[in-house]
């Protein structure tokens, strides 16, 4: 917002100079074109170099973070036989603790939302996925509620129209699903629309609603090609409505937080079985 105040003054301060030095009204108004635009490039410029540095560090600790969690997977994998829960909970914690350490950084972003009108959509957008995956989920609530449009997340990314799906859906606001659905899936094509029909599909099975669930699905499987997709319609063409599953849509589809992924369970070995590992 500030960019464009000072370049509308530098450039009108351009125009009237031109103006009362008497080069004539035609070289005012281009002096003071083109005074606006220099202004808006360079000012431009500065700030975009300047946020760049802010989410350089903010990488930084997301990446180191990652690195963490990598290293213990690392040791895990060196350690045949280890507790697989506690395992998990350990690398949950790790994850938790970068995403926290990522959420604390970002209002060093805030100052820039005076210079960059999209800045604060880009922050609740960042704010809603961290959120999001801490389950703070009454904070995701009132970031998808704003009614400052300079102050909403873009949803810009399918997992992000489907978190705000997923939280309609969970406040009973089935209608606002529908309609989310409805004004985001137009924007994601082939492939990339797959989890929203997988999201909108999964609704109407949990209200009882299979026939509009194969009829969406009919719908996204064409669009999509996606193989989950097009088993789950077979499912209910053939009235399996049982079989019906997101589980191939894999890590994307659980980390909405409406399932949780089953975990198979290990097979102990008898008998012979037992004694041939002795040796």
């Amino acid at each position: 917002m500030l960019i464009l105040l000072i370049s509308l003054l530098i450039g009108g301060g351009c125009g009237y100079a031109s103006f009362v030095n008497h080069w004539g009204m035609g070289a005012a108004i281009g002096y003071g074109i083109t005074g606006f635009f220099l202004a808006m490039i360079l000012f431009g410029f500065v700030i975009r170099k300047k946020i760049a540095k802010v989410q350089e560090e903010l990488q930084a600790i997301m990446q180191k973070g990652q690195s963490r969690i990598n290293l213990k997977v690392q040791k895990f994998q060196s350690r045949p036989g280890g507790n697989p829960t506690q395992m998990q909970r350990e690398l949950e914690g790790e994850q938790k603790t970068m995403i926290k350490h990522s959420l604390a950084f970002i209002p060093k972003l805030e100052p820039f939302k005076k210079w960059n009108l999209l800045m604060g959509r880009q922050i609740a957008t960042m704010r809603l996925q961290f959120l999001y995956q801490l389950k703070e989920f009454k904070q995701v609530d009132e970031l998808l509620g704003a009614k400052n449009i300079f102050e909403q997340p873009m949803l810009s990314e399918p997992i992000l129209a489907a978190m705000k799906m997923a939280r309609q859906y969970e406040n009973k606001d089935i209608k606002g699903a529908e309609k989310t659905f409805k004004k985001r899936v137009k924007w994601f094509r082939g492939e990339r629309a797959t989890l929203l029909y997988g999201m909108i599909s999964w609704i109407y099975m949990k209200e009882g609603e299979a026939d509009k669930a194969r009829k969406i699905l009919l719908k996204g499987k064409e669009v999509t090609g996606n193989q989950t997709l097009t088993r789950n319609w077979e499912h209910l063409a053939n009235c399996n409505e049982k079989k019906f599953s997101n589980a191939g849509l894999g890590e994307e589809w659980y980390s909405l937080y409406l399932e949780k992924p089953v975990v198979p369970k290990q097979k102990r070995m008898r008998g012979n079985a037992k004694a041939a590992n002795r040796f």
